[in-house]
């Protein structure tokens, strides 16, 4: 009897994961390759270039629909005297009717292949809102037809205004120094990031900190959360986090499950359920992998990806390596909240770990619209020669 129930539970297991491996999805990518930017007293012109890419090996999907809407962050309706917005298709086989029309084709996109899209916003805004402009933001939505059905995409994008901060480089005496930038997105390179921002005198022995979830933004590691389908497993499984955690919603858990699959999930619940109950905290997280404890839930990003899952970022440690050593100074990549608890996912040197969780335990950067995604360090022994950048 216990044998049969033993096989039974496998069973389940095994058609979970199975269904879950072999669900058909889109296999198209959207992301932006590059932009431009124009700007003529209070008139703005943005053109961007996006490519959309088909990473399955055999499966064509086709595109019936593509829209673009385009949101000026920080600055209101009222604000905005008009905007344009052009839409052109770069297909590689496209027709001259469809070069010379608005209309959109629907668009066979082949296996292995891409396509690009170039976009075209214009506006202009009050003069007295030139200085609360902060980026603009793009939202798109497309449709993905195959075997999978009808699936409505929906993706992103920050393309930035520098203007607001104008890449200062600001001296610094203090010990503890959180630093503004633009709103970042993934058209941004971390490490030049960095180097744009980084106080310009500073010294070998300082330590520069960035938050996981801006340097994840920058890896485009962010998911709409209309693109979520849900599961009745992560329906059930996300009631027993505490409301306050990003896995306590289902497409919080959705994302997780997508990640390190349902059967590590569902058993990582049950056992760090048990374990629980005798009063052993924090053993799902440990067992259902790292990005069960670095995914961001909507709301808990800054605006405009407060609409956004944000996943932890990805090769900390060499990102950590590489800058360091493009730099000159000490980096490390953090998770840090309002309740003290300071995480380090990764350092280019674990001897300053006990230095970056003592001045950070109060958070300095913030958890909400600061715009400062990084924070200098100075350790108060210091005496190394500054550099002048």
């Amino acid at each position: 009897m216990l044998s049969n129930f033993i096989f039974l539970i496998i069973f389940i297991f095994f058609f979970i994961e199975l269904n879950h491996k072999f669900m058909i999805s889109s296999p198209l990518r959207l992301k932006p390759k590059n932009f431009t930017r124009e700007v003529l007293d209070s008139k703005y012109k943005y053109i961007v270039l996006v490519e959309i890419s088909n990473i399955h090996k055999r499966m064509e999907v086709m595109i019936p629909f593509f829209y673009v809407k385009p949101q000026l962050i920080g600055i209101s309706k009222d604000d905005v005297i008009s905007v344009n917005t052009s839409i052109k298709p770069l297909h590689p086989d496209e027709e001259e009717e469809e070069k010379n029309s608005d209309y959109w084709y629907a668009y066979i996109l082949k296996s292995k292949k891409s396509t690009f899209i170039k976009i075209e916003v214009e506006f202009e805004i009050k003069n007295s809102a030139i200085d609360r402009f902060k980026c603009l933001w793009l939202d798109f939505e497309w449709g993905n037809y195959g075997p999978f059905g009808l699936v409505k995409r929906f993706n992103g994008f920050v393309l930035p205004n520098h203007s607001t901060l104008a890449h200062k480089k600001p001296t610094t005496t203090h010990s503890i120094y959180p630093i503004k930038t633009h709103i970042l997105g993934s058209l941004d390179d971390p490490i030049n990031i960095l180097k744009s921002y980084i106080p310009k005198y500073y010294l070998p022995s300082d330590i520069i900190t960035i938050g996981e979830s801006p340097l994840a933004i920058m890896q485009g590691r962010y998911i709409d959360y209309k693109n979520i389908n849900v599961s009745p497993i992560a329906k059930l499984l996300c009631k027993g986090f505490h409301p306050t955690s990003s896995l306590a919603t289902a497409c919080g858990m959705q994302t997780l499950i997508n990640i390190s699959g349902p059967t590590r999930v569902i058993l990582s619940w049950f056992i760090g359920g048990i374990c629980k109950l005798i009063g052993i905290k924090g053993v799902f997280y440990r067992l259902a992998g790292e990005q069960a404890r670095l995914i961001d839930d909507i709301t808990g990003t800054t605006p405009p990806y407060d609409k956004s899952i944000v996943l932890g970022p990805k090769d900390t440690q060499n990102f950590c390596t590489k800058a360091s050593k493009e730099l000159q100074v000490n980096v490390a990549v953090v998770d840090v909240n309002d309740l003290g608890r300071v995480k380090i996912l990764s350092s280019n040197n674990s001897r300053n770990d006990e230095v970056i969780k003592r001045a950070l335990i109060t958070n300095p950067a913030g958890n909400a619209n600061q715009q400062t995604p990084m924070v200098l360090i100075r350790q108060s022994d210091s005496s190394d020669r500054s550099h002048d950048r």
